[in-house]
């Protein structure tokens, strides 16, 4: 139908436009995860394909048919499915580049992927980092991305390194105290 044909209250509830869920990893490189986090993407891409969107996608059928059409919720559900679909798309990206490593099997003596990291900062503070995959990682938990800049300052360093580390917030001194890998 012609734009010129349709009432402006008819568009009072445009659908929203989903944007594409970047992927946060540089071109060509692995999506590195621990066991436990690539089981928790995997559950999460499970859920999703088959309960939250097929239970979306029949809402839609039934808000968009005759005794059931609502514009305002139909145009909530259909931006909701899209949503769902972006997030199916994005986590079937990142499986595809899934590659799992087991932190007891790396190397107990240097940081490396997986690694329980404890430093003193600053020559005062003592913090405890985890170094996981992308989608795994919280800095307000300790759980620090692997590609992220102090991640990365720490991968390669042994117990008693000291390392210097520039941020836009300043010069961080970190002296590593003690590394652990889980055994899973």
């Amino acid at each position: 139908m012609s734009r010129a044909f349709v009432s402006e209250s008819d568009n009072d509830f445009e659908e929203e436009d989903v944007p594409e869920i970047k992927n946060p990893l540089p071109p060509g490189t692995k999506n590195l995860m621990t066991p436990e986090g690539a089981m928790r993407l995997r559950e999460q891409l499970r859920l999703l394909v088959n309960d939250k969107r097929p239970k979306a996608a029949s809402l839609v059928a039934h808000l968009a048919s005759p005794g059931g059409f609502d514009k305002d919720a139909l145009a909530r559900e259909r931006t909701r499915l899209r949503q769902l679909d972006r997030r199916i798309e994005y986590i079937s990206a990142l499986m595809r580049n899934l590659e799992v490593v087991d932190p007891a099997r790396q190397d107990r003596k240097q940081v490396r992927f997986g690694a329980k990291v404890t430093v003193l900062e600053d020559g005062s503070k003592k913090s405890v980092y985890r170094i996981v995959g992308v989608e795994e990682s919280d800095p307000s938990d300790g759980l620090l991305s692997w590609i992220s800049p102090l991640a990365r300052a720490l991968i390669g360093s042994r117990v008693n390194d000291n390392i210097e580390l520039s941020l836009p917030g300043g010069l961080r001194k970190l002296t590593i105290l003690s590394i652990e890998y889980p055994d899973l």
